[in-house]
Parts: C-alpha cells; structure tokens; sequence
C-alpha cells in the first residue's frame, strides 16, 4: 500500500506533463505557422512525442487547439490576477493595475498575439472556439466590471458595462499595435493612455 500511493503520483504527475507539453507545442506551431501549418505531426515534433500520445490524451487537433485557447486565456488572467494581487487592496490601484498589466511581460508578446490572431480565425467556423472566445472575454469584461464597481460604488450598472466595454476595446487596441509594431508607441504611452482614460471614466461617475 505505501508504494503503490507514490506510483499513482508520478503517473499523475507524468500525464500532467505531457499534456502540458502538447499544449505548449500546440501554442508554438500556431504562432509559426497558423492554423493551416498546425498538424499532429508538426505538434508531435514540437513537443517531441509520438503522433500516438497525442491521441492518447487528446481527440485529434480540433480538441487540443480547443484545450490550447482555454490555456492561453488562463495565462492570461493569470497575470492579470497577479498584478492586482500585488497592487493591493486600494479598488483604484487594482483596476489601474489590471489594465496596465496588458503592456507588460508575459501579456504583451509578439507571440502571444500570432497565437491570438489563429484562434480567432476559427470563432466564425468552430462554434467550440466560439464557446471558449465568448468564456474568455465575457470573464475579462465581467472581471473589469467588477473592478470598476469596486472603484466607482456610484456609478449606474449600465454605465459600468459601457465603460467597461470602451476600455476593453482600447486596451485591446493598444495592445494590437504594440504587438505588431512599436515604433509608434512605447508600452510605457500606452499606460499612461490607459490610466486617462480611466481617470476619465471614474471622474464621470
């Protein structure tokens, strides 16, 4: 009985990894090659398995670039969710440190963007891809909104969702652009472009 527990645990922990691993090769492929390059075979030499693990843990392509998008998005939040942890309790530094976050590492990656840009060629034609699209987004909206809330008490719900809608989509702007060209902007502009428009926000509540 007592070695049998610490067997369970590393094949656990082996399955882990190698499914972790497929889904970082899956990420890579995506962003070398887009979604026309993105192959068993490419993914299996990317990850350095077997096309037969693969299939062992995932059913075909389809289902691991569903599981790729879910991932990327957690990392994401992730770092959101860091970079508000490590502003502290002040609801103005969260939210200030929720959207600046997107100008920084791991958030604001050249790569990160052409691995975007392949998930969203298939939310028109995959509705699974669309399902995990709207969770993603919905979730950074709803998350914004409660931050704004948080900073705002006053503000109507029906405002917040309109702010909260304006500074996604400027945030999403900026970052677009610095991902694909930085000669027109720093990171650091970017910040301050957000933080106004915030101050803006929050002073019309």
């Amino acid at each position: 009985m007592g070695k049998a527990r610490p067997r369970a645990r590393f094949v656990r922990e082996t399955a882990d990894v190698r499914r972790q691993a497929l889904i970082e090769a899956t990420a890579r492929c995506l962003a070398e090659k887009g979604v026309g390059g993105t192959s068993v075979r490419a993914i299996c030499a990317h990850a350095g398995v077997s096309s037969g693990l693969l299939t062992h843990y995932f059913d075909g392509v389809d289902a691991l670039v569903l599981a790729t998008y879910a991932e990327v998005g957690a990392k994401v939040s992730a770092a959101l969710d860091a970079a508000m942890e490590a502003a502290g309790d002040d609801p103005r530094d969260r939210l200030r440190a929720c959207l600046q976050a997107n100008f920084l590492s791991p958030v604001l990656d050249p790569d990160l963007l052409a691995t975007w840009i392949a998930f969203w060629s298939l939310v028109k034609s995959d509705p699974k891809i669309a399902t995990v699209h709207a969770e993603v987004y919905g979730g950074a909206r709803a998350q914004l909104e409660t931050l704004l809330r948080a900073a705002a008490p006053a503000m109507s719900d029906a405002r917040i969702r309109v702010a909260a809608i304006s500074l996604t989509a400027l945030v999403d702007g900026l970052w677009l652009e610095l991902c694909l060209d930085r000669s027109t902007f720093s990171p650091e502009e970017a910040q301050a472009m957000v933080e106004e428009a915030m101050r803006q926000v929050l002073a019309g509540s």
